[in-house]
């Protein structure tokens, strides 16, 4: 963790937190084994994609439906590139920005999966956006679309930002899943503020220590993953990090380590900070030289 995450240090011990349950990632009525989710869009080429899905590990992935074109301009249909069978899809609302166009784009997706048979019909990932320059949610809209969405059947999973109390309504809201944004999408900045997502985690899982938060957007390499995940996040959502390193497959592997052992060292319980050295050596039973 760097030190723009790190809290003050202190001259006396700190006590460690308890280390928390290991709970499994369960979303609505799915439970998923792997705690990264990815993207399908923004790849060089399909095969570019199908082989970063693979080594990634990922059980789930998103599907912009407004945005992603099932054929690309040689023809190839991106859905022979993704084995339904083996990846639960994820219907994405991106390039939505009004709670009418969203759920719309919802229902679409959702015909699509069924058609399918994909387990993830149900689900969509719901983004409600206030601009086309900063990508932020529209925090008004993307509540009321959220109802809406709830009330239509849907497993909602949310992103916004990282405002506490936008996540607590969406919460109430009946989202299936809050997913706080790290830093704007694209931008490759990581987690900017993370007071502000330990609170979100705090708040959200105080009636509930299950309810999953999952970090979404900002992510640009691994390091970046490991941070959510030890401060606490179910899991990371991301695209651009991997599609657009200049070597996605291996980016993809290295996203799916770092979700592991940020995940790992989360529910080790880390050391306590000191401002001053401890001696990692026993002090008992030295060897001393004779005073003569």
């Amino acid at each position: 963790m760097n030190s723009s995450t790190a809290p003050p240090v202190t001259g006396s011990d700190q006590l460690a937190a308890p280390i928390p349950p290991d709970y499994p990632l369960r979303i609505g009525e799915i439970q998923l084994d792997s705690r990264l989710i990815i993207g399908t869009g923004k790849y060089d080429t399909l095969e570019l994609m199908r082989d970063s899905l693979e080594v990634s590990g990922s059980q789930a992935i998103t599907v912009a439906v407004r945005r992603e074109k099932m054929y690309d301009r040689s023809g190839q249909n991106i859905l022979d590139y993704i084995d339904p069978e083996k990846y639960l899809l994820l219907p994405n609302t991106a390039g939505c920005y009004t709670a009418e166009d969203a759920v719309r784009v919802a229902k679409l997706g959702r015909e699509i999966l069924r058609a399918l048979n994909n387990p993830g019909a149900d689900w969509v990932k719901l983004e409600v956006l206030g601009d086309s320059k900063t990508l932020l949610p529209d925090p008004i809209a993307t509540v009321e679309a959220c109802h809406g969405l709830v009330e239509a059947g849907f497993q909602v999973l949310c992103y916004t930002s990282d405002d506490p109390i936008v996540a607590k309504r969406l919460k109430a809201a009946g989202a299936a899943s809050v997913m706080p944004a790290g830093s704007p999408i694209g931008s490759g900045q990581g987690i900017l503020n993370p007071n502000n997502l330990r609170i979100i985690l705090e708040y959200l899982k105080e009636d509930d220590p299950t309810y999953p938060v999952i970090v979404d957007a900002g992510v640009g390499t691994a390091s970046d993953v490991a941070v959510a995940m030890e401060l606490g996040a179910d899991g990371v959502l991301l695209n651009s990090a991997i599609a657009h390193a200049r070597d996605p497959r291996r980016m993809a592997m290295a996203m799916k380590y770092a979700t592991l052992a940020g995940r790992d060292a989360y529910l080790s319980g880390r050391i306590p900070r000191r401002l001053y050295a401890t001696a990692s050596s026993p002090e008992e039973g030295v060897i001393t030289t004779r005073p003569w």
